[in-house]
């Protein structure tokens, strides 16, 4: 599967200059892990961070300026650090699987002359055949909207023939819209059409309980949306398209919720599907709308992935919120069991930010970070396992939430490497 070895945000509101994992320019840190959950204080950063994810993804879904419009960004200004005028960066450090060279993704977001965002640059690069360290070579390089894109699944600037090496010139009618979103629709930029795709396949979850509730019009639906209100379209899909299985996989999400004995699809007059929860104490089953918050987030979470086709990366702000604290740890595991699976059960890598320690309880060090407020206002962040204190109390048996929970980890800085 694709994974994000490091990520690193530059002058987003409160991430002045955070890195997690490593990059091409910093091969010392340790690459970021499948399952990857970040903790914090509130106000520590956690939301932003999240967040930064998303925008990155809005901005090829839609474009810069659109992204920065959203109403829960308010703009650039608004999104770019305090006291400073510099772009707003982003760098991506991934591979497509652990066999390939690794995949460097730079983009900047700079205001122009008229105080509308646009993308001021953007780079696409990778290491060169047989090259196992060094700087990335240039597959695209756009400045403002004008640069060189190299075509064909192994050409980069400076190596080859003219023949075997062809670059083109690339001048962009619209400055908001990245360049990926236009070269990766066509044949000749395999490798950019690749990372399109997967930035593009990236589910950030924005589930709200009320919207899973409604029963949604009839017509079946491969993937579950951000918000989770087309739950009964996924179920829909499974049941028409999946046969057999569709049953067993109701069967083993049911086993997972505690307190439900079972989960069966019901067809109504008019083709759609309403979903009967049934917890063993009354006769009647009830139907999706009575389902407690918690209840219908498990069991989103669950469904996504069960997915066959699952999204390359997941991010889950606070899956804690309206759960019980005992369900937490099994979620942790689900989770983790999802992000490393194995054979034909497709993965993704996940990602999460969270304010539990029930839910910390359950993970290993090396999948922590742990956000904090440094003293200038900005965020700084530090992976649990560099705390050698720390990681010699968890080898001890002691759990991890417990030790946050005393403070431990937020005084780790004096037991860094």
């Amino acid at each position: 599967m694709a994974l994000i070895e490091g990520f690193r945000v530059q002058n987003y509101r409160a991430l002045r200059d955070v890195t997690l994992g490593k990059l091409s320019t910093d091969q010392g840190g340790e690459a970021l892990t499948p399952f990857t959950v970040v903790i914090g204080k509130n106000g520590a950063g956690k939301s932003t961070l999240f967040d930064a994810f998303g925008f990155v993804a809005d901005c090829l879904n839609r474009d810069v300026e659109t992204a920065c419009d959203d109403p829960r960004r308010g703009g650039f200004e608004r999104m770019r650090s305090m006291g400073t005028n510099d772009p707003i960066r982003f760098e991506i450090y991934y591979r497509e699987t652990p066999a390939e060279r690794p995949i460097t993704y730079k983009l900047e977001i700079q205001l122009d002359k008229y105080g509308r965002p646009y993308v001021e640059s953007e780079f696409l690069g990778q290491r060169r055949l047989g090259q196992a360290y060094g700087r990335p070579h240039p597959f695209l390089r756009l400045k403002k909207g004008k640069g060189k894109a190299w075509a064909g699944k192994d050409a980069i600037e400076g190596e080859g023939d003219e023949e075997a090496n062809v670059q083109i010139d690339v001048k962009l009618t619209d400055p908001r819209q990245l360049g990926i979103a236009t070269l990766g629709t066509l044949k000749e930029h395999p490798r950019i059409a690749r990372f399109r795709e997967f930035l593009k396949g990236w589910y950030l979850s924005y589930f709200h309980p009320d919207a899973a509730r409604t029963v949604p019009p009839a017509g079946a639906q491969k993937h579950l949306n951000i918000h989770g209100d087309n739950i009964g379209n996924v179920v829909q899909y499974m049941q028409r398209e999946q046969g057999a299985r569709f049953k067993s996989v109701l069967k083993r999400i049911a086993e997972k919720i505690p307190g439900i004995k079972s989960i069966e699809a019901e067809e109504t007059t008019d083709k759609r599907l309403a979903l009967r929860f049934n917890d063993g104490a009354f006769q009647d089953p009830f139907y999706v709308g009575q389902m407690s918050d918690g209840t219908l987030k498990v069991f989103a979470y669950l469904l996504l992935m069960e997915d066959p086709d699952p999204p390359p990366f997941i991010c889950i702000e606070e899956p804690e919120n309206g759960l019980y604290h005992k369900l937490l740890d099994s979620l942790a595991k689900e989770l983790r069991a999802h992000a490393h699976a194995t054979g034909k059960r497709k993965s993704s890598q996940v990602f999460v930010t969270t304010h539990q320690p029930y839910f910390v309880d359950a993970l290993d060090s090396r999948e922590v970070w742990i956000l904090k407020k440094d003293r200038d206002g900005f965020s700084k962040i530090q992976r649990i396992s560099d705390m050698v204190l720390v990681r010699n109390m968890v080898e001890q048996g002691l759990p991890l939430g417990g030790l946050w929970y005393s403070d431990y980890l937020d005084d780790g800085d004096s037991n860094a490497h």
